[in-house]
């Protein structure tokens, strides 16, 4: 046996005048393994990577249970925002010697010191650190090492401050006795294996689909060197041993080349992952069962093909005989696969819309997978079926027609890859289209630019803000406004905010203003303004509070709502229009307008309310345009990756007909050359050969459409959202496999030409 495993591996590497072949199938078998296993590592890598951030997240949690001999630990927490960034702050103190130390940390910061998280850090040294200092109190002296982080991205920081200054907010400051909860180990919800599977089938298939397709390269010199190999006295046994042995190579040269991709992967990944996420690359480590897997299952792949083709090919002596016709492709299972697909998918017809609950998901999730593996595998059956009734056609149609009625599997083989991409990339982008388009309209109102910046506080400090901010240099006044709430006799409830004239326009495009106004924000679900007495109510730290009762004036403004209403707030009322009623206790947001550039004096604003800490907190009026720019380059980076993926994957499927193509026309070299003797134009062999290749592409599209539409339709309808079908992208991507196959045609035109050589047939 080992003699039998070592004479296969040097035939694997070739001699004499076929070595470039089998060469050429070594290296491409290895770089189809190479690619899978560098798809595969990352992927099994990834329940690590997620389960060490959930570790690392439990041993960061505040345990507020009291607990004997410890001196607890203050602390609050508020959150900072720069720009469409959020930095998580927790002002800690001390109460006794024996206070828990957050983990990361090596002592506690004194108060006015900042400890800082590697990501937060890195950012207050790049370009945007002067403002993001300027929204941070205190001054940094330590940086939080891994341990204190759940995720490589956290903006986090610690502020010291004196004990006195937390006990002053009462029951919003913590008592904290401890950090760490047990980890319970991490479980994948059925919302997100409902992402993960499909994608991971649009990915790997593929893949997988051109390891099998390099390892059967070059089966007809096989089958011919195994069939010398019997006329010198082996066994059927030991040809299979052989075959096995030259397959082994290039998945041990692929395997080899895969891990060291990965390898190399890993020391730079937090530098090239898209979105803006960050890692720590020492969490980027798979899991051991899962490389086991992988190192097994990859190469066995390419073996298994392999001695998979071989099944029906008796290797004689004295030649190869194949076992008559081809038997018929049984279509049962191909459709059962399928149908259990579609199953999957109709019972999510049983929850209502909107509702993304496990079920749904899980059944989402399942129905996908199975539909993108039984499109793939009715492909072959689909095209086998279609050119048994075509016939007649021009001579090239009639040579394509003829070859694909006796061998049309291999082909349809490789397209099913780029089936499982095409559908794939349709659901994606259908999905991205459909949730685009049924967002609001969202503008920023006019009002922005005359006061672009506000401080959140709380009615006890408002006072002290606007002294602060009115000695800013470059403001020129601060427009408060009070969050309340307006409560009718029957129990419904408005919101809005009580404010002058530049405030309220800087909420909404409200038109013409003066002190007495009233307006009201109409939306699709409320578009008349509650009438009669109401009851002001506002919200504090202590929970709401009861003011007096007002009557809304008949003359309310009802104005268009086009995101103009910031959290629901629908009534804006200047303070004329309550006639000296006193306001109750609310939170306030107090609007500054200023000269100069809205950053600088976002930036200004900010130092000067620093020492009222998370009692006053800056941002810009249109912090949510912030937001919105941020979502729209997330749905563009989104856009620009699956672009990408797509692309890489359409790829390896044009490499597997690339390579099909050079094996086809190398093994019917000698017909071809006769044909050519015979005075058939090289240009009907050329179409022929395309022809060949083109059917089962566009049957293979034909079916990814309808299986791309069919798998988002679902989707979409439990997310509540209309089906929008975006017609330029699907002929782009029909366009692509069009230009797919025509490359392909052309890159094999060289070798089309040599082998219908006068010469060649000779040699022959």
């Amino acid at each position: 046996m080992i003699r039998d495993l070592a004479l296969g591996l040097r035939l694997a590497v070739g001699g004499g005048r076929m070595s470039g072949a089998a060469l050429l199938r070594l290296a491409m078998t290895a770089f189809g393994i190479a690619l899978a296993v560098a798809v595969l590592l990352p992927a099994a890598a990834v329940h690590h990577l997620v389960g060490a951030q959930a570790e690392r997240k439990a041993a960061i949690t505040q345990v507020t249970e009291p607990r004997a001999g410890v001196a607890p630990l203050l602390a609050y927490n508020w959150y900072a925002s720069v720009g469409d960034e959020f930095v998580k702050l927790t002002a800690v103190a001390a109460t006794g010697p024996t206070s828990p130390v957050p983990p990361g940390l090596s002592r506690l910061p004194a108060p006015g010191e900042l400890a800082v998280s590697p990501e937060l850090a890195a950012k207050l040294a790049g370009p945007e650190g002067g403002s993001l200092k300027a929204q941070l109190p205190g001054h940094v002296v330590d940086r939080i090492s891994r341990e204190g982080v759940s995720g490589a991205g956290d903006l986090a920081a610690f502020y010291g401050v004196p004990a006195a200054q937390i006990e002053a907010e009462g029951a919003d400051g913590r008592k904290v006795y401890a950090f760490g909860r047990p980890y319970t180990g991490l479980g994948l919800s059925a919302v997100v294996l409902g992402v993960i599977l499909p994608i991971a089938a649009v990915l790997l298939l593929p893949l997988l689909i051109f390891v099998t397709t390099a390892s059967r390269m070059g089966a007809a010199q096989r089958e011919r060197r195994l069939a010398a190999l019997r006329l010198l006295g082996l066994d059927s046994p030991q040809v299979k041993r052989i075959a096995a042995a030259e397959s082994l190579v290039g998945a041990g040269i692929g395997l080899a080349a895969g891990i060291g991709f990965f390898a190399l992967l890993r020391t730079f990944v937090a530098d090239i992952l898209p979105f803006g996420l960050r890692i720590f690359p020492e969490d980027l480590v798979p899991s051991w069962p899962f490389v086991v897997v992988i190192v097994l299952l990859v190469p066995g792949l390419a073996v298994g093909s392999a001695l998979f083709g071989l099944r029906r090919t008796i290797v004689e002596p004295l030649g190869v005989v194949r076992q008559g016709k081809p038997v018929r492709r049984r279509m049962w299972w191909r459709w059962a696969l399928t149908a259990i697909g579609v199953l999957f998918l109709a019972a999510t017809l049983a929850f209502d819309r909107g509702d993304g609950d496990t079920p749904a998901a899980l059944a989402l999730a399942v129905g996908s997978v199975f539909l993108l593996v039984g499109v793939a595998a009715l492909l072959p059956w689909l095209v086998e079926r279609l050119v048994e009734r075509l016939h007649g056609g021009s001579p090239s149609w009639q040579l394509a027609i003829r070859r694909l009625q006796l061998d049309s599997g291999t082909a349809s083989r490789v397209v099913s890859g780029l089936v499982v991409v095409l559908a794939g990339t349709i659901l994606i982008q259908g999905v991205i289209t459909s949730l685009g388009s049924g967002s609001d309209r969202q503008v920023t109102p006019d009002g922005v630019a005359a006061a672009p910046v506000q401080v959140q506080t709380t009615a006890e400090h408002e006072g002290e803000v606007r002294e602060l901010v009115s000695a800013v240099p470059g403001v020129t006044g601060t427009h408060p406004v009070r969050n309340l709430s307006f409560r009718t006799g029957k129990g419904e409830e408005s919101y809005g905010v009580v404010g002058d004239c530049v405030a309220l326009k800087v909420l909404a495009n409200i038109g013409a203003c003066s002190d007495g106004d009233v307006f009201y924000l109409a939306t699709a679900s409320a578009r008349t303004a509650p009438a009669g007495r109401v009851q002001l109510q506002g919200h504090s730290r202590a929970g709401a509070v009861n003011g007096p009762e007002w009557t809304v004036p008949g003359t309310a403004r009802v104005v268009r709502s086009d995101d103009t209403a910031r959290g629901g707030q629908n009534l804006l009322v200047t303070p004329g229009a309550l006639g000296g009623l006193a306001l109750p206790a609310s939170s306030v947001a107090v609007y500054v307008s200023g000269t100069g550039d809205p950053q600088a004096l976002t930036d200004d604003v900010a130092r000067a309310v620093q020492p009222l800490a998370w009692n006053a907190t800056t941002t810009k009026s249109d912090y949510l345009g912030d937001f919105r720019a941020r979502d729209q380059r997330m749905v563009e980076s989104f856009r620009a990756v699956l672009i990408t993926a797509s692309l890489f994957v359409l790829a390896v499927a044009a490499m597997s007909l690339l390579m099909l193509s050079i094996e086809q026309i190398s093994e019917r070299r000698r017909p071809l050359a006769a044909l050519s003797a015979a005075g058939v134009p090289i240009g009907v062999l050329a179409r022929g050969a395309l022809w060949q290749t083109a059917i089962p592409v566009v049957v293979g599209v034909v079916l990814a459409v309808a299986a791309g539409l069919g798998l988002t339709a679902p989707i979409l309808r439990l997310a509540d959202r209309p089906m929008i079908v975006d017609v330029p992208v699907l002929l782009a991507l029909a366009g692509t496999t069009v230009v797919a196959v025509l490359l392909v045609t052309a890159l094999t035109m060289p070798l089309l030409r040599q082998v219908t050589r006068l010469d060649t047939l000779r040699s022959e």
